[in-house]
């Protein structure tokens, strides 16, 4: 087998005729050279192809049949956006599970006779990251099941798992059951983290793939602020409740259920149907999903990059891995998953009560004060998203948002230096806690996924998608298990050994890191295969 793919051949115009079954490459495909660089792009870039003269008589399950038509009997449009929030509950469900823990830890701590399980802080760091830890096997699981079976039906899968973990944490009646019950939490959390950023992205028209993925980051931190809210809304509502932190874990099966009965209506991802030769498939779905009726381009570049990607027919993830760009992109996207959890930020969205109970607030002060964050979190997605993701490139906002985030860490563990406990320490530390969460959620955290779901080849996307989430959660487990203990020993002086990490990391941004902006999945990776990386975005 060679080690470097062979460049996609030149075709015949997009809207010649394509054939009815891609299950295979043509092995009569003359090999012409470079990229077309008038190669399709997605049909929703706003061009159609004009109609073919001289082909074959019109087949009425062809592509581009109107409505009404044999091929659309029975199909119904439908609004990309009510599809990608569907999909995005699965991102609800993992924001609200990831977020709800901080409320419910301080009477966790409490003793048995008081209605807790007197977690040791050793403990609290193995509750808190049983989590992070299933996260990891399940977004590597998930992965190659979503290439195996399908987007929609892992998604399936997740909710189902969604809905048994967070009924068995909030019937949990010790420690250890806690932690086997949040560890089958995180398989569904680290699967919708790997499936629906990558589902998202091959479901969008490219010039509006940035804004539909970052929906799923807006989404998380959504269901954070979600959990924060409800958190300080129970324990104010019901005071020195003794099963308090049961009614906040069970308010989790709620985007659970959500995303189980609406993944029913779901439609398939079109790439991932044409991997599998169901053309037919895919074009339906590209009817129903774009405002054009014509998407024969669209499907005929699809098509042709799937014959591209299959002749080096190579037998296993770890063959596609011995070609030199994709072991390349593949460890960029690793690094760059493992790098985004270690600016510390889930030191701050799980323990935030903690560490302002430690400035000298009292627990339902620190609850309540922690929503704060959740809003913080909320607005900056919403804005990197909205406002800065259509007018700026990917690499900037990485950049800018790495180099407001090691500033905010470095200010944090000044305050705990420099000020005395009390008061003014709590509301300056929550101040600096805000600055970093708009850094890290309105620019590193909106690029960080959105880039994650663009840079991998179609062939082993769900893979490598599934290795990259790995180690996203493996980087968040520890920090959520070290962090207990250090802030014990260290105190404030921890936030200085983040903000160095993150003061390294800047560099490995600007070296490695591509830009992705404009250019259709496809196109990407034939930058990827001829260049080893993204060229800059078109005119």
């Amino acid at each position: 087998m060679s080690t470097e793919l062979d460049p996609i051949p030149t075709e015949a115009p997009a809207n010649t005729a394509a054939p009815a079954n891609t299950g295979a490459p043509n092995p009569e495909t003359p090999n012409t050279g470079a990229p077309n660089p008038a190669s399709p792009t997605d049909a929703s870039a706003g061009t159609s192809p004009a109609p073919s003269s001289g082909g074959p008589p019109a087949d009425p399950s062809a592509p581009g049949q109107a409505a009404g038509q044999p091929g659309h009997a029975g199909l119904k449009k439908k609004n990309i956006n009510g599809v990608v929030l569907v999909a995005t509950m699965g991102a609800l469900a993992f924001g609200f599970d990831t977020g709800v823990i901080s409320g419910a830890i301080p009477f966790l701590k409490l003793p048995t006779a008081d209605g807790g399980l007197a977690l040791s802080p050793n403990m609290v760091g193995w509750v808190t990251s049983s989590l992070v830890l299933g996260a990891a096997f399940g977004g590597i699981l998930s992965g190659g099941l979503a290439d195996r079976n399908g987007r929609k039906k892992t998604l399936l899968v997740l909710a189902a798992l969604f809905i048994i973990g967070a009924l068995g944490t909030s019937l949990a009646p010790t420690a250890a059951v806690m932690v086997i019950f949040r560890f089958i939490l995180g398989l569904a959390v680290g699967g919708a983290s790997a499936t629906v950023p990558v589902f998202i992205g091959e479901l969008a028209p490219t010039h509006i793939r940035g804004t539909l993925v970052a929906r799923n980051e807006l989404t998380i931190v959504t269901g954070q602020l979600l959990a924060y809210t409800t958190n300080a809304v129970i324990a104010n509502v019901f005071p020195g409740h003794p099963h308090a932190w049961r009614f906040m874990l069970v308010l989790c099966t709620l985007p659970a259920l959500a995303l189980f009965f609406g993944t029913f209506h779901l439609t398939e991802s079109p790439r991932w149907l044409v991997s599998k030769g169901r053309r037919d498939d895919a074009e339906k779905v590209l009817w129903q999903l774009r405002h054009d009726d014509d998407v024969s381009e669209e499907l005929n570049a699809l098509e042709k990059h799937v014959q591209w990607t299959r002749r080096e027919a190579s037998t296993s993830f770890f063959d596609d891995l011995r070609v030199p760009w994709m072991r390349r992109i593949t460890l960029i996207g690793i690094a760059l998953a493992f790098l985004s959890q270690m600016t510390g930020v889930n030191s701050v969205m799980y323990y935030a009560p903690m560490i302002l109970i430690d400035t000298g607030l009292g627990t339902n002060a620190a609850l309540v004060a922690t929503i704060g964050n959740g809003v913080v979190a909320v607005c900056s997605v919403a804005f990197g998203s909205i406002v800065l993701l259509p007018r700026f490139r990917r690499r900037p906002m990485l950049l800018i948002g790495q180099i407001g985030v090691t500033c905010a860490l470095a200010l944090i563990g000044a305050m705990f230096t420099v000020i005395a406990p009390g008061p003014t320490r709590a509301y300056l530390v929550l101040a600096f806690m805000m600055l970093f969460l708009f850094f890290m959620q309105g620019f590193v955290a909106v690029i960080f996924w959105l880039m994650l779901a663009e840079i991998f080849p179609l062939r082993i996307r769900g893979m490598a998608m599934g290795l990259a989430v790995f180690a996203n959660w493996m980087a968040n487990f520890l920090v959520a298990s070290l962090f207990p203990p250090l802030e014990a020993a260290l105190g404030g002086n921890l936030f200085f050994i983040f903000a160095a990490i993150n003061f390294a990391t800047i560099f490995f941004y600007l070296k490695f890191i591509p830009e992705t902006k404009g250019r259709s999945l496809e196109q990407l990776e034939e930058d990827f295969a001829m260049h080893g990386r993204a060229l800059p975005e078109s005119p």
